[in-house]
């Protein structure tokens, strides 16, 4: 029988060269068929992103701006992805962990720092041996925002106001001190000593609210604070705010004066978030995770639960928070500096 029927020759025996080239004919003229009638998308031929939960690892602990924020966010992005987004708090080393986290995470979209300027700005000023660099460790997505700070003051205090907290300081030397729950508080609250020409010493601990308990104790006199902490507390008496660190007043506290109005420069630094992934996210993660976000900041419903913690949503494409990060890392050089703090 020289040569077979194609009608049997995926099977005899006799020529398994030809039925295997015939068959793979075949299956292949048949998927394509079912691609062009539409049963078979290419798109839905790879697996989607993303098929499981993602990570925020955020910089502080629970009951932060930073906890408040990302959730806010993450409720938006579970509804519009179909997946979860846990919130994973990592505090301590000024945001160092949260950011070491992420990028000893693998490069496939599913752990992203939730970050401020503390682990993305001021890191890799304060340490003489970075634990990573921010500009090749990282890939920027996206820019989310810039947060409210407020100068509040325990009620044992007698200053209703700035120029009130500086006679105070400059008639009791030393004596007062101010809580530094993150490095804007930090470097916030010792340019404004400087600036003033007074001394106060400073208290560090790991997050925002582990301050608050000595604010409310009375050990600890003023804190450069986010609302999200500190608003409560003034609303119920039990902390008294003396300006927002704003170039123009809060919505929040309209009744609040600015740096400005109170006689004080406008601050070279301010606190900011920003969305980063460990370096090497593939392309297609980063404009799909950034076009998530980009349109959930935009949501008016999302800017005013996050207004709500003194923060004003933000986006920008991954290229401007490149260039944005890199500039911050000069301008927070320069602030440190001029605070007296020395890389340790």
């Amino acid at each position: 029988m020289g040569i077979c029927h194609y009608t049997i020759a995926f099977f005899h025996p006799t020529c398994p060269l030809i039925a295997m080239q015939k068959l793979f004919a075949f299956v292949s003229t048949l998927f394509a068929a079912f691609i062009a009638c539409g049963f078979v998308q290419p798109a839905a031929l790879a697996q989607q992103y993303p098929s499981k939960p993602i990570r925020f690892v955020i910089p502080f602990g629970p009951g932060s701006a930073s906890d408040a924020l990302a959730r806010i966010a993450g409720q938006e992005l579970t509804a519009n992805t179909g997946q979860p987004i846990i919130v994973m708090p990592k505090p301590g080393a000024d945001g160092a962990l949260s950011a070491l986290e992420v990028k000893r995470a693998n490069a496939d979209g599913y752990t992203f720092l939730f970050g401020t300027n503390s682990p993305l700005a001021v890191v890799p000023n304060i340490r003489k041996e970075p634990p990573y660099d921010v500009m090749k460790d990282f890939t920027p997505v996206t820019y989310l925002g810039d947060n409210t700070f407020f100068v509040v003051v325990h009620p044992s205090v007698p200053a209703k106001s700035l120029a009130e907290l500086i006679a105070h300081a400059k008639a009791n030397p030393k004596m007062l001190n101010y809580a530094a729950g993150n490095t804007f508080a930090l470097v916030g609250s010792a340019l404004f000593a400087i600036n003033n020409g007074i001394t106060m010493q400073a208290v560090t601990f790991k997050s925002e609210p582990d301050a608050l308990v000595d604010l409310l104790s009375g050990r600890i006199h003023l804190m450069f604070s986010t609302s999200t902490i500190a608003g409560p507390q003034v609303r119920e008496g039990k902390l008294r705010v003396l300006a927002t660190t704003l170039p123009e007043r809060s919505p929040l506290m309209p009744d609040v004066p600015s740096f400005p109005e109170s006689g004080q420069a406008k601050f070279p630094i301010g606190p900011w978030f920003a969305l980063v992934g460990p370096a090497g996210l593939p392309r297609d993660v980063v404009t799909r995770m950034n076009k998530e976000m980009v349109a959930t900041l935009a949501k008016p419903a999302v800017k005013e639960a996050m207004l709500r913690h003194g923060f004003m949503a933000k986006s920008s494409t991954p290229e401007a928070l490149t260039a944005y990060m890199k500039d911050q890392l000069a301008i927070w050089k320069t602030a440190l500096k001029s605070a007296g703090v020395e890389p340790q």
